[in-house]
C-alpha cells in the first residue's frame, strides 16, 4: 500500500525556495525512500486522520521551526523506487513566520534558500517533481521523467 507524503514549498521575499540537506548517513537521514545526502523541501508523511494542510503545517514546524499559512495544493506525484512507494502532495506556503531551526535531530545537516533557476544538483526526486510542477503550473505530470 503506498504511503502519502507531503512536501512544502516555502518561498522567501526574493522568490527563493527553502531546502534542507539530509544527512548522508542512512541511519540518521530517516528516509523510507533512502534519500540520504540529498536536498529536500521540508517534507514527511501525512498521519492517519490528518488533513493535507494540517500535515504541511506540522512538518514545516517539525523540520524547520516555521509556522506556515495561506496554503495551496500545487503538485501530486507518484514517487516509486526500489525501497518505497508514495503519492506525494506538494503544498505551497504563501506565508511563513518564525526563525529557521533544524532542531536537535541529526536527520538534516544544513539548509539554504535557492533561486528557482539555480537549485542544487542533488535534489531528491520527490522535491524535484514538486518544484517542476510548480514552475510549469501543473498539478500532475503523467510522464515518468521530468
Amino acid at each position: 500500500m503506498p504511503g502519502v507524503g507531503i512536501g512544502i514549498l516555502i518561498l522567501n521575499d526574493m522568490n527563493q525556495v527553502l531546502m534542507i540537506l539530509r544527512n548522508e548517513d542512512p541511519n540518521k537521514a530517516l528516509s523510507d525512500m533512502h534519500l540520504e545526502g540529498t536536498w529536500t523541501l521540508p517534507a514527511g508523511k501525512v498521519k492517519t486522520g490528518e488533513t493535507i494542510f494540517d500535515g504541511a503545517i506540522r512538518k514545516a514546524k517539525e523540520e524547520v521551526n516555521l509556522k506556515v499559512s495561506n496554503l495551496k495544493l500545487i503538485s501530486v506525484a507518484d514517487d516509486i523506487n526500489e525501497y518505497s512507494h508514495f503519492v506525494t502532495l506538494g503544498v505551497l506556503a504563501r506565508m511563513y513566520s518564525g526563525s529557521i531551526d533544524l532542531g536537535n535531530t541529526e536527520e538534516h545537516v544544513d539548509y539554504g534558500f535557492f533561486d528557482l533557476d539555480k537549485l542544487p544538483e542533488n535534489i531528491c526526486n520527490p522535491s524535484r517533481k514538486i518544484i517542476v510542477n510548480y514552475l510549469n503550473n501543473r498539478i500532475y505530470n503523467e510522464k515518468k521523467e521530468d
